[in-house]
């Protein structure tokens, strides 16, 4: 079992989950703004995300990545932006040889028992995480908790 479990929830809203022996820390995904066809559209900042994952190359970790793909209803734009997204976060993994797992939403959410419901994962986080209800609190923080259980699942199951 590695010493670091990091578990990543792609998308703008997303996050990075880190599980060492000592603590569980949480990065929200880094964005940054840029215009696009004169409008101003955020997009995942390769660098920054770069910088944060470069501090674990070379350690003793494996990174679990949830496996995303178009949800039915989505526009075309944001079927791109997001299939960006996670080709950035594919790409920076594979630059550091860091050993990623891909595992699909159906898969770490029935493992770690999160229950149904728009914040079921904020609350299934808070309760295997007591020492970080904080970083779980508001409903826009989804993302930190979906990344905190997918680096559980990773540690667990993975």
């Amino acid at each position: 079992m590695s010493k670091y479990s990091i578990g990543i929830d792609p998308g703008l809203s997303g996050a990075v989950a880190v599980i060492s022996p000592e603590s569980l820390k949480i990065f929200d995904m880094p964005t940054m703004t840029v215009e696009r066809n004169g409008k101003a559209k955020r997009q995942v900042s390769a660098s920054e995300l770069a910088e944060l994952l470069y501090l674990y190359s070379g350690k003793d970790c494996h990174v679990y990545c949830e496996r995303v793909g178009a949800v039915s209803g989505q526009g075309v734009t944001s079927v791109f932006s997001f299939g960006r997204s996670f080709g950035m976060i594919e790409g920076i993994l594979a630059a550091f040889k860091l050993p990623v797992t891909y595992v699909a939403p159906a898969t770490w959410v029935k493992a770690v028992g999160r229950g149904q419901g728009k914040d079921a994962s904020r609350a299934r986080a808070m309760e295997l995480f007591p020492n970080n209800q904080a970083d779980f609190k508001l409903k826009k923080w989804d993302g930190r908790a979906d990344a905190a259980l997918i680096a559980y699942w990773g540690k667990h199951h993975g």
